[in-house]
């Protein structure tokens, strides 16, 4: 039985080695362990939003690891994509379900005369100075379009920094003077360039983005040659995708643009320090706006905005998601939240600074704990980690690598597995349903696939103490579940499954996912 596993584990203090303790069988859970009790309440008849994906991004690393050995590549697009288990039920990977493909503006041709010092921070381009494709360009890239395909990933969004060098008005990658780097006289070129990018990517792998991101965080001024990027100004967003949607009807597209990637997720609701770039679900989507798009053929019924600078303190961070989940709901249009991008940046008021890799668990609950927030309090029907894959010395990546060209070494970080809890397991189509936890420091989130038939309840314990919980399922009937444990020693660990009206001793700072069937 699985409390008896767990128990023997702490027992025999050695969590590694599995087949050498044995539980003895004439104790309860809540004897042996001596652990606080507490209790976590479901109920299926409270529904709230529907989960459509949990995605990652290619930028930048893949352009060169995509290159690397077969071997070392496929593994790392296991651990990324891959649903698949060993023979003991372990998972092989966390089966992202949206991957997110950067369509470069063109600054890795230009080389240093990009003024983006660092290389592996530049872009390729398939459009090429004479205004043909190369469709054999961004390679490393489209290997891992194809290897998620590969491994049952079945949505693709394709993003775009920057307009094309060639469309620029300063022919760089980002802007120099903080305004919008797109030359006025080239929103159609822009347009066509993105449209004709989605055909040939197809073309080429086989694979149809069903989204398509034109803008990434308008609101910064993106004039400091760190990346590629480009600001813009509403008036200036609402053109552009008017003139895409457009190109996209008269191409006989069928994929939809997702708007606007804000840089934090407060410009969906208020102006605060960003004139004419912030309100940005009243601009894009209340039909007396002079921005309005919602009525557009090409455009997604969602909003998209990044987690970054709004996570700290829990106050702050529960206040600013409540805001965001009253703004969509009182839309004029209905719309879904898309959080769209985040890692671990800045200090996070104390709490957590961005600087430093960390492949442990202080990362790996943070991250846990902005997930909960982001699913719960603002109800975001997705959820996108920035980096996939990284060669830097911060918390930006799932998994980490040397920073070399023609292959190297890998680490994987404990943010990958706690963010699996999630994506893993709650897969696209699930419902989120009410739960709560009888003790505020334990966070709980719970989901109900009916297709599948399955329930998820994802168990956040950020503290020091082993806890012994009880589920309380109301309105469903859920007879057993099997735990996924992420802690210090283990990575979606699969134990023992056992019955769900019996005691689960909930390890010490762990996220532990509990996939139930439902009957």
């Amino acid at each position: 039985m699985h409390t008896n596993f767990l128990l023997s584990l702490i027992g025999c203090g050695l969590a590694l080695a599995l087949a050498s303790c044995q539980p003895p069988p004439d104790q309860t859970p809540t004897e042996r362990s001596g652990a606080r009790e507490i209790t976590v309440t479901v109920d299926a008849a409270q529904t709230y939003q529907t989960l459509e994906n949990f995605g990652a991004s290619d930028a930048w690393a893949c352009q060169f690891v995509g290159q690397w050995p077969e071997a070392t590549k496929t593994l790392l697009a296991d651990r990324l994509f891959s649903l698949d288990t060993n023979a003991q039920g372990q998972p092989q990977g966390i089966g992202l379900s949206l991957w997110r493909f950067n369509i470069g503006a063109g600054s890795a041709e230009q080389g240093a005369e990009s003024g983006i010092g660092d290389e592996w921070r530049r872009a390729a381009s398939f459009l090429q100075p004479d205004g043909t494709y190369d469709w054999s360009r961004q390679a490393g890239q489209q290997w891992f379009l194809q290897a998620a395909q590969q491994r049952g990933v079945e949505q693709f969004l394709a993003f775009a920094n920057s307009p094309h060098v060639t469309m620029t008005r300063n022919r760089k990658a980002y802007s120099s003077d903080g305004l919008s780097n797109l030359a006025p006289d080239r929103y159609e070129d822009f347009a066509a360039y993105l449209t004709t990018v989605v055909q040939g990517v197809r073309q080429q792998t086989g694979i149809d983005f069903q989204y398509l991101s034109p803008v990434n965080e308008p609101q910064w001024d993106w004039k400091d040659g760190g990346q590629e990027g480009s600001p813009y100004t509403n008036a200036e967003i609402a053109q552009l995708v008017r003139t895409l949607n457009r190109h996209l009807e008269q191409a006989g597209e069928s994929v939809k643009i997702d708007v606007a990637e804000a840089g934090k997720i407060n410009y969906l609701y208020e102006t605060d320090d960003k004139p004419q770039r912030g309100e940005q679900i009243a601009a894009f989507f209340s039909p007396g706006s002079d921005d309005y798009i919602g009525d557009l053929s090409h455009v997604s019924p969602t909003i998209s905005a990044h987690s970054y600078f709004t996570t700290s303190p829990a106050g702050q961070a529960a206040s600013m998601r409540q805001q965001v989940a009253r703004a969509i709901e009182a839309s004029a249009t209905p719309l879904h939240y898309w959080m769209s991008e985040y890692c671990i940046l800045g200090d996070n008021a104390g709490e957590i600074d961005g600087n430093g890799r960390d492949l442990g668990m202080p990362a790996a609950l943070y991250l846990a704990r902005v997930m909960h927030n982001d699913l719960v309090m603002a109800q975001a029907s997705a959820w996108h980690w920035w980096l996939a894959i990284s060669p830097y010395d911060y918390k930006d990546g799932l998994l980490y690598v040397s920073k070399t060209k023609e292959g190297g070494s890998y680490h994987e970080s404990k943010m990958l597995w706690a963010m699996g809890n999630y994506s893993r397991f709650v897969r696209p189509g699930a419902v989120r349903v009410a739960a709560s936890s009888s003790d505020g420091a334990v966070l709980v989130s719970s989901f109900v696939h009916p297709e599948q038939q399955q329930s998820v309840t994802v168990v956040i314990n950020p503290g020091a103490d082993t806890l012994s919980l009880t589920l309380d399922f109301k309105n469903a009937d859920v007879q057993r579940v099997r735990p996924y444990i992420t802690d210090a020693t283990q990575s979606l660990h699969p134990a023992d499954g056992y019955d769900a009206r019996q005691p689960l001793i909930l390890l010490p700072r762990s996220v532990t996912s509990l996939v139930g069937t439902l009957r």
